[in-house]
């Protein structure tokens, strides 16, 4: 039964809760008399270094690493100590962006001569600092759900980045005494898909609204036979409230 686009009463959005009271969840609550339910439906955890010796890599044959987020930082330097591994003074680290490599302070001392950073959130700036090194070695920090685009785009420019999976992102059960009565979904990953088909394998198209952020993850639903009524980021919605906002203005003023 498709569902009523004037009757958005409670959306769930599948992120922690912000910490700050401001924020635009809070915002549009108050504007379109809407109840935001925060629930995640993923966790991730770590592998450890059994786990990861199966893929027969050592971290220190590499003399850089790649690093996408601060979670990446974490189990990097998680896994060294598990399986006893100094990491040395001279590793090289290459980080997506300035907050993650700030993140790097909590385990090394931070010298700009070792890590680089890019401020467009895209590794490919960083291929002129990469091409000046050729004799380095990368180790990319990745989880085991993964957008290879990056390593290929680095392989057509003759760079050779190995992939290391050192953390895994498992589906939450819906607690059963929780009523999944929300009109309205916010999906951020497609592993947040494949949790929500896993909690709810007989939910069908049209059920509920659904608003998703990524391609990755419009692919995924698409691929479940459901459609995203709200997609971001898009030139005139780069963010996923930004979308939201527009969205229930039109349907709800």
């Amino acid at each position: 039964m498709q569902q009523n686009m004037n009757t958005i009463r409670k959306i769930l959005v599948s992120q922690p809760q912000p910490t700050i009271e401001r924020n635009p969840y809070a915002q549009m609550a108050k504007q379109f008399g809407v109840e935001f339910d925060f629930h995640q439906l993923i966790h991730v955890e770590g592998l450890n270094a059994k786990e990861f010796r199966q893929q027969h890599i050592n971290p220190l044959d590499y003399t850089a690493v790649l690093l996408n987020s601060r979670l990446g930082i974490d189990h990097y330097f998680r896994l060294c100590e598990e399986m006893r591994l100094q990491v040395p003074e001279t590793m090289h680290y290459y980080c997506i962006s300035e907050s993650v490599a700030n993140y790097l302070q909590k385990y090394i001392q931070y010298r700009k001569r070792k890590v680089f950073f890019s401020e467009n959130h895209n590794f490919m700036d960083l291929l002129p600092t990469m091409n000046r090194r050729p004799n380095e070695k990368y180790l990319m920090v990745m989880s085991d759900v993964h957008n290879d685009a990056t390593i290929q785009q680095f392989e057509e420019k003759n760079i050779i980045i190995r992939p290391a999976i050192m953390y895994r992102t498992v589906a939450d059960e819906w607690p059963k005494d929780v009523p999944f009565d929300h009109d309205m979904v916010v999906l951020f990953t497609p592993s947040g898909v494949q949790a929500l088909l896993q909690n709810f394998p007989d939910l069908k198209d049209g059920e509920k609204i659904i608003a998703c952020f990524g391609q990755s993850t419009l692919n995924t639903l698409e691929a479940a036979g459901l459609h995203a009524e709200i997609q971001a980021p898009t030139p005139e919605c780069p963010g996923i409230t930004t979308a939201l906002q527009r969205y229930l203005e039109t349907h709800l003023s």
